[in-house]
């Protein structure tokens, strides 16, 4: 547990270098919170997102799916990242989030992402089995943490769209399973969660949650967790969800500022004048969202 700062380590301004999930999540599992994982897209996001770990003294996952790979480019993902962890003083993760095959996890190790996702669960059991842990074979020996998916998550995130009739749920002895036969760090579960933005309230299957959980004893994850009820996200973290996925919110807030701004200076020809305030709004936002999950203050 070795990059958890003292009081004294802050105050004197220590710089924290990039860490794997299973490092975050270790700790995590001992004071029953929630880190904080938000998706990036451009550098006001990522500044946004580093600061308010910052502020709130807070462990945090930053995470880059495949629309921000291809909008941004690996390289400048990687390059922020490490720029934005070198400036702050808590611990910070590198996430690959939906990691579709081997050859593009293969690309964001050798890049130098501290964490991977390989989502199989578009596979029948037995070869996202297979896949995942061709994926962690690889990742383990260099230090990098896996996260694994089982159940298909509602919604559309960048390229992956799951209709109502494709989704289903984790089934809590397959997750057993899975997670005994391909040893990932952390599980990605579907429990009545979706990605993008609810046309109602997401109802959470608690009872489902608790079980896998009871059967696979490791870290689980909530992926379309953007307008879940803060007391929902609770109960999911007290019932063993130790990362929490947040990308939909943060555009919300960044984008409604960068509306507000242009109509009330529609003559402005400088974009900082416009993504400023923008970044300052999505950082609030996930400054909020730190204190739901309880990482607050955990660094």
């Amino acid at each position: 547990m070795g990059f958890i700062t003292t009081d004294l380590d802050f105050k004197r301004g220590i710089r924290m270098p990039l860490v794997s999930l299973r490092e975050v999540l270790e700790r995590a599992e001992e004071g029953g919170y929630a880190v904080g994982a938000f998706n990036c897209n451009n550098m006001e996001i990522v500044q946004a997102i580093a600061e308010a770990a910052e502020m709130e003294r807070a462990p945090v996952v930053i995470q880059a799916s495949q629309g921000a790979l291809k909008y941004a480019g690996l390289n400048y993902i990687v390059s922020l990242v490490r720029a934005a962890a070198e400036s702050i003083r808590v611990p910070v993760v590198l996430h690959l989030d939906h990691g579709t095959d081997r050859e593009q996890v293969l690309k964001a190790l050798r890049a130098g992402f501290t964490s991977v996702m390989i989502d199989g669960s578009k596979y029948p059991l037995e070869e996202n089995i297979a896949v995942t842990r061709q994926v962690v074979e690889v990742a383990r020996p260099m230090g990098v943490s896996v996260e694994g998916e089982l159940g298909r998550i509602m919604g559309t995130e960048d390229n992956i769209q799951v209709d109502g009739q494709e989704a289903f749920f984790t089934d809590p002895e397959e997750a057993q399973r899975f997670v005994a036969e391909t040893g990932v760090d952390a599980l990605a579960v579907a429990v009545g969660t979706a990605h993008g933005v609810y046309k109602g309230e997401p109802r959470l299957d608690f009872d489902r949650l608790k079980r896998i959980r009871e059967l696979t004893r490791i870290p689980l994850v909530l992926h379309g967790s953007s307008g879940v009820p803060d007391e929902a996200i609770r109960r999911a973290v007290s019932l063993g969800v130790r990362k929490v996925n947040i990308d939909t919110d943060i555009r919300l807030a960044f984008l409604q500022k960068v509306r507000e701004e242009l109509d009330r200076r529609p003559e402005e020809i400088d974009p900082r004048r416009i993504l400023g305030p923008a970044r300052e709004a999505a950082r609030e936002a996930i400054r909020y969202k730190m204190r739901v999950f309880g990482c607050a203050g955990r660094a």
